[in-house]
């Protein structure tokens, strides 16, 4: 990979970041958690066109500044750095000898497991030892971090399915198509 296209990668992350950060205000309170689905969509548009890495350097920076600015919760450091690679890995790795077709729900399927199943189950010992949160149990980020997913997982499908069609995202990576 030529040093340009990296470049415009890192580009595009920096864009979805700011776009992650920027979409938190858009929130609500569930069940202990604060539900952002504008990240759960940047995560599956960066684990389909920039890969996994990218996906988790981009949700690690997005958990990060909003935690700095008050914008979130420390719960947004595992439940979407998890399901943003796990959705990279989805499309890039495991289904890449697949068609479209399968590798995009792979990706989203990605990001909902890895958010609520492994990313919730990640957040019990975060809230129980640091948090000194003694409400906490294993599984009782699950269901909320899952509400958030798939609003932000059902806008993506909706966006990356269209954007694929028009290759807006493939012609700003240097014609690569993914």
């Amino acid at each position: 990979m030529n040093t340009k296209t990296n470049i415009r990668k890192l580009a595009v992350a920096a864009l979805l970041t700011a776009v992650a950060v920027v979409g938190s205000m858009f929130s609500f309170p569930f069940l202990g958690a604060k539900c952002s689905p504008i990240q759960h969509l940047v995560n599956i548009i960066g684990g389909v066109y920039l890969g996994p890495w990218y996906s988790l350097g981009m949700a690690f920076c997005a958990s990060l500044i909003r935690n700095i600015t008050g914008l979130g919760s420390p719960m947004a450091f595992p439940g979407s750095m998890v399901g943003a690679f796990l959705s990279g890995v989805m499309f890039h790795w495991v289904f890449k000898n697949k068609t479209l077709a399968v590798r995009l729900p792979a990706a989203y399927i990605g990001e909902l497991f890895g958010t609520s199943v492994i990313g919730g189950m990640l957040s019990f010992p975060l809230a129980y030892f640091v948090l000194n949160n003694t409400a906490a149990t294993l599984f009782g980020f699950v269901f909320p971090f899952f509400v958030s997913s798939v609003v932000g997982t059902v806008a993506a499908a909706i966006i990356v399915t269209s954007m694929k069609r028009v290759k807006v995202i493939d012609r700003l990576l240097g014609g690569e198509s993914v």
